[in-house]
């Protein structure tokens, strides 16, 4: 029961449930677009994460020891939604790239955009975790001042290199789940775009190249694993393969469907990593054609999937904090360390639809309105 499938599966038709009652709520009609599979997409990654940390965290509460879940589907939970979320930023940006001859590139909205889509949220989290570090530390200062501005200064950066313990709190990345490791290479990314258009013979400002300079030092500086780094080639090979009319016709016939649920099946069955040749091959013959157009038979595409998808970076983000506080402040770590596996899954259960309300109001809140505010905010820094 502890990395059971019956409760991913019951928990999943909670969000599910919760969304489809926030989409009713609203009212509000969501954008079709071309790539609106993507869109569906998100919502589910998002969610399995959480289910990959809620499994995490029963272990830890036992062990006290923060790693990977002993079960392939929990273990995928997080490595292969963290791997598609990378195809996905690698799938869209790589196609403006191909599509810059028809639309040139503004880098410099490019970057901002990117900015006020990631910044805005990341930093409410922060002060989230700054908080709960003074609580736990009872306002006390541990350590000295200089260390302690610099420990903060690195989460602030975004954990570009490394998610430091702050005031002698060990392990403060618990707080967030340690999610937070995965944008440092969102943000390397984005640096190396202006050197990967030369490729695509467009021709970046040198100001602008400078800033895949800074994306290699910093990505040499954070250590960065190149087996992450080239997991956005899936979104590449995606990118380039969505060109083709044939193929996004043959995306939405029902056998690339059964070929999707194919790929993802021999990937949880046979792999224990995502982060290995073969299943990022078959994670990326999955997400390409979802990219083409697939919707795992309607799965993908319906309002409430798409509703989901748009709390996908809140729920990213602040489900690690959902957690923390529910098993520290709410439940008390003595007791929750006593949980049975079933005590342990009714909690999340429980949670589930207080995680999705909290994120449609940091969305609603905190994203939407930085989103809005881009074109102004452009227009204003330009003046």
């Amino acid at each position: 029961m502890t990395t059971s499938p019956v409760a991913a599966f019951i928990l999943l038709l909670t969000a599910f449930a919760s969304s489809y009652f926030l989409a009713k709520k609203s009212g509000r009609e969501l954008p079709v677009g071309r790539f609106s599979t993507i869109d569906g997409l998100r919502g589910y990654l998002a969610f399995f994460v959480l289910l990959h940390h809620s499994g995490i965290w029963y272990f830890y509460l036992h062990s006290g020891t923060w790693s990977t879940p002993p079960s392939r589907l929990y273990t995928h939970f997080g490595e292969s939604s963290v791997a598609l979320f990378f195809m996905i930023t690698g799938f869209l940006f790589i196609s403006k790239l191909i599509n810059a001859r028809s639309s040139p590139i503004d880098w410099g909205r490019l970057f901002i955009s990117r900015f006020l889509r990631i910044a805005p949220l990341y930093f409410f989290c922060i002060v989230l975790l700054l908080i709960i570090v003074a609580i736990l530390s009872k306002g006390r200062v541990n350590e000295p001042i200089l260390t302690l501005i610099q420990e903060v200064m690195h989460w602030i950066g975004f954990t570009t290199l490394r998610q430091a313990d702050i005031n002698g709190l060990k392990n403060t990345f618990t707080i967030t789940a340690g999610a937070t490791w995965s944008i440092p290479y969102e943000w390397i990314f984005y640096l190396l775009l202006p050197g990967i258009a030369c490729f695509y013979r467009l021709r970046p400002s040198p100001r602008v190249l400078l800033m895949s300079v800074a994306g290699v030092l910093i990505a040499i500086a954070a250590h960065a694993a190149l087996k992450f780094l080239g997991i956005f080639l899936g979104g590449l090979i995606a990118a380039l393969l969505v060109k083709s009319d044939k193929f996004c016709q043959f995306a939405t016939k029902k056998i690339a469907s059964y070929i999707c649920i194919l790929c993802i099946i021999t990937t949880i069955s046979c792999f224990n990593s995502a982060y290995h040749l073969i299943p990022f091959g078959l994670l990326t013959v999955t997400f390409s054609l979802i990219a083409g157009g697939n919707s795992l038979f309607g799965a993908m595409l319906n309002k409430t999937s798409r509703t989901l998808g748009e709390f996908a970076y809140s729920i990213y983000l602040i489900h690690g904090i959902v957690l923390f506080i529910t098993f520290n402040f709410i439940i008390g770590l003595p007791v929750a360390a006593t949980l049975s596996p079933t005590a342990h899954w009714a909690i999340i259960w429980a949670i589930t639809p207080v995680l999705i309300g909290i994120s449609a109001i940091t969305f609603r809140f905190i994203e939407y309105p930085s989103i809005q505010s881009t074109t102004a905010i452009i227009n204003y820094l330009r003046k």
